[in-house]
């Protein structure tokens, strides 16, 4: 056996891929920035209503809210890359 037939059985790099349309690097940076941008101030305006007296407190309602809304940005985010590609 040569050393040409041991490396024949390496598979060949795909030169295509079949992609489903959606930049997945473009949904992460903008949910990124619209999660700060939409985030911050909501947190604010909930947090008005809010009893939060101690920074552990403060710390676990921004951490829940955000969540929350990174959740939903994500989601309209990656829903608007989909359909605005198909």
């Amino acid at each position: 056996m040569t050393t040409a037939h041991v490396y024949r059985r390496v598979p060949e790099p795909v030169e295509s891929t079949e992609p489903t349309g959606v930049d997945y690097g473009w949904v992460l940076q903008v949910t990124f920035v619209l999660s700060i941008v939409v985030g911050a101030p909501l947190v604010v305006v909930f947090a008005l209503w809010a009893d939060l007296p101690t920074w552990s407190d403060r710390l676990a309602f921004a951490v829940r809210v955000g969540a929350f809304v990174w959740l939903v940005v994500s989601i309209a985010v990656f829903a608007y890359a989909r359909l605005s590609r198909a």
